[in-house]
Parts: structure tokens; sequence; C-alpha cells
């Protein structure tokens, strides 16, 4: 199951890393190891003085193509801002 959720989550990791090149700290996790539930987490100082939500709306936006085509079934956000 291992290769499977390096398959599914390498995309996702590399659309994040090009949206924030700047993160301290960005994990994506396949939950369920079927490749359409992820948990992503993401910390970066572009976050700073955002709201939770404006922070979790630059993730969606960053990851649009898989949640729109169905790759994404469930994403859970972790954010936060660098000092």
């Amino acid at each position: 199951m291992a290769s499977i959720e390096g398959v599914s989550t390498q995309p996702l990791h590399t659309l994040l890393e090009s949206a924030f090149p700047d993160a301290t700290e960005l994990n994506v996790e396949d939950r369920t190891g079927g490749g359409d539930h992820f948990q992503v987490t993401v910390a970066s100082p572009r976050f700073s003085g955002l709201s939770l939500l404006d922070q979790h709306r630059l993730v969606n936006q960053a990851l649009a193509e898989p949640l729109h085509d169905g790759t994404i079934h469930e994403l859970r956000i972790k954010t936060k801002g660098t000092e």
C-alpha cells in the first residue's frame, strides 16, 4: 500500500510546494490508504496575519485542480503562520 500512497500524495505535495515555496512545514498524508482522503499541514509566513478561513482558502486554491477533478474526495487542512 505504501507505493500507492507515495504516488497519490506526491502530486499534491508538488502543488503545495509550488504555491508555498517559503513553507517551513509541508506535509500530505493519505488518511485512509485509498488515495482520496488527505490531511495537509502547511506552515508559511504567507499565512501570518490572515484569518484561518483565508489560510484555508489559499490551500484550496493551490489544490483546485485535484479538488475539481475528484482526485481529492475529502481534505483536512491545518495551517499556521510563521514569525
